[in-house]
């Protein structure tokens, strides 16, 4: 039917974000709708949520079950096998062995009164899908995605359109990939909630390895409001995103700090898999959270710590740019991986 329609569920360990597209890959809506996923209540109340948002999200645009053709689950790895959860650190123990992949399905079905194609991934990998449908237009051209987060999430999408999984569903965890310290000013290896001891690119580029930058950063801003705060340490790195936007000197060293490191991964990945555009997206390109200054003083320094490191060709073809759906990115990216699977 013309109003078919295919669902995105975007699960994080906090959130749970739902969106849609239709059978030409345009978003339904824009309007972010986003709930609790409750997973400290367990792997049941997970699913009821998730069909829970479904419902809301249909009942908000006048869109009925019937039109599901398919949906996409975008939700943290690694996995034992496809649709099987690995021990994660952003999930509780518990969901460990889980297969969501066989529960989801049946609740789908239950609801639905019918089987439904589920899909399921990455959420990096679909943030990254999405990302590149916008950013390449009616090109061919490959897109490497970042997204510093509370994590660091990473895709690389090739001309079809879809990213690269690899044969264990691990492809493009390069936030796990040692980062080069002496290039960093010769910083001690962070430990990184992966397990890693050697150095983790994601201990310095997103919020998780924040307390370590502080910790190395405040020594040398003596004086400094946080060196005396009572607030606590999860407190003190929270408040670094809204300072620097407001130029504190401590919180833009750090910043700056990160999008250095972010610039060595950027020249790292593309020297292997040599993309037309790199994305960044995550909370530091958030449109609503940072300011335009602050974007671009962080992609700034991205573009001239990869550029020296890039092949010549590189160098003048290689587009850095910022994300643009923000928390969307990957709803909308698991709907279009549903999208393009049922068209295969």
């Amino acid at each position: 039917m013309d109003q078919d329609i295919f669902i995105g569920t975007d699960s994080g360990a906090t959130t749970t974000k739902i969106g849609a597209v239709w059978k030409n890959g345009d978003a339904v809506t824009t309007r972010l709708l986003q709930r609790p996923t409750q997973a400290a209540q367990g792997r049941e109340a997970v699913i009821r949520g998730w069909i829970g948002t479904i419902d809301e999200f249909l009942a908000e645009n006048k869109l009925e079950w019937r039109q599901v053709q398919g949906v996409g689950l975008a939700i943290p790895g690694p996995y034992k096998s496809y649709g099987v959860m690995e021990r994660t650190p952003n999930l509780p123990p518990s969901f460990e062995g889980w297969d969501v992949h066989k529960d989801y399905s049946a609740a789908l079905a239950a609801r639905s009164g019918r089987p439904l194609p589920l899909i399921m991934g990455n959420d990096g990998n679909y943030g990254g899908v999405a990302e590149a449908r916008l950013a390449r237009g009616d090109s061919r051209t490959t897109v490497l995605m970042f997204m510093p987060g509370s994590g660091l999430g990473c895709a690389y999408v090739g001309s079809d359109g879809l990213p690269l999984d690899g044969d264990t569903l691990a492809g493009l965890e390069t936030g796990h990939a040692p980062a080069p310290l002496h290039l960093l000013g010769g910083i001690r290896p962070f430990p990184c909630g992966c397990g890693r001891a050697w150095g983790c690119y994601e201990a310095y580029t997103a919020i998780s390895g924040l307390p370590h930058l502080l910790e190395e950063k405040l020594p040398q801003h003596p004086g400094h409001e946080l060196a005396r705060s009572s607030a606590s340490p999860k407190e003190k790195v929270l408040s670094l995103r809204s300072r620097a936007q407001q130029g504190d000197p401590l919180a833009l060293d750090i910043f700056d700090f990160q999008a250095r490191a972010m610039g060595l991964l950027v020249a790292d990945v593309a020297m292997t898999l040599d993309p037309g555009i790199v994305i960044i997206g995550g909370g530091l390109m958030d449109y609503e959270a940072t300011s335009p200054a602050f974007r671009e003083r962080y992609l700034k320094i991205v573009r001239e710590t990869a550029t020296p490191l890039l092949w010549p060709a590189q160098r003048a073809r290689m587009k850095i740019q910022p994300a643009a759906l923000g928390d969307l990115s990957q709803a909308i990216g698991a709907a279009l991986v549903a999208l393009y699977h049922s068209k295969s």
